[in-house]
């Protein structure tokens, strides 16, 4: 965080600009003028927006936020931790992507209706709002491919889970977009695009990391009990045991003494 800067705190959530960003509308300067660079802070602006969808779901299932950082690739939303549950993970990955269409269908319906008012035409900003609405079907349609990171390869993730499980539904999706990403970034080296071999380690490396994310986790929480993964409390008198097969069970605290038999502890 140390290299991105604090724009501010929305709906209780710290929003951060990696610096990077502004090389990005320094290009958009050069290469367009102040037209690119408000086609730029528009774009972003939905970015930020998409976040926010992610966001805002996680919190109705009580997980917060810590934080919103905006890259030249996208923006990152940091959840102060992840949904087991395969329903939950895939509300909260959903919402990322119906934001974008949410706004593309909004800016379709504005200009539907200047068209059939036939005011549109004499109305500044036609081609910018076009534009903006084809960039979030494009953000939309894009994130919804079923590879990590992008939202689809946890749309993908959520919808294995159930079936084989939170590790192997990982080792899929991580797969396809490694797969995905060596494709795409041998064809942009051939093509001599050194921007998009750079989105294409991106993507490799992200998938490699979440990967290596769900296995750890997975590790850890087959080393722990009911009581340490916070899952189950015991009752009074009462603690968790293992039975066998990743199953446990609940027993009676037993206490021996010299005087008398076995005191249990109600």
């Amino acid at each position: 965080m140390r290299m991105s800067w604090k724009l501010g705190r929305i709906a209780g959530i710290d929003v951060y600009l990696h610096f990077t960003l502004l090389l990005l509308a320094l290009w958009g300067l050069l290469q367009g003028g102040i037209d690119s660079i408000l086609l730029v802070a528009a774009v972003f602006g939905c970015v930020l927006l998409h976040e926010f969808g992610h966001a805002l779901t996680a919190r109705r299932f009580g997980i917060e936020t810590e934080d919103i950082t905006l890259y030249p690739i996208g923006g990152v939303a940091r959840l102060r931790r992840l949904p087991r549950s395969p329903g939950a993970e895939l509300l909260i990955t959903l919402a990322g992507p119906a934001v974008n269409f949410a706004i593309a269908a909004a800016l379709f319906c504005v200009g539907f209706a200047g068209v059939v008012l036939g005011v549109w035409s004499v109305l500044p900003g036609f081609e910018f709002l076009q534009m903006l609405m084809i960039v979030n079907l494009v953000l939309g349609l894009f994130n919804l491919i079923p590879a990590f990171p992008m939202d689809g390869g946890r749309i993908l993730r959520a919808l294995l889970s159930g079936w084989l499980g939170r590790l192997r539904a990982t080792e899929i999706a991580a797969g396809i977009g490694r797969a995905l990403a060596i494709v795409f970034g041998v064809v942009s080296l051939l093509q001599g695009d050194l921007l998009r071999v750079g989105l294409a380690t991106f993507v490799y490396f992200a998938a490699t990391a979440e990967l290596a994310s769900v296995g750890l986790e997975e590790r850890r929480r087959a080393t722990m009990g009911p009581q340490d993964a916070g899952i189950w409390t015991a009752p009074p008198g009462y603690r968790w045991v293992r039975v066998g097969n990743g199953t446990w069970q609940l027993a009676p605290i037993v206490v021996t003494t010299r005087d008398s038999g076995p005191i249990r502890w109600i």
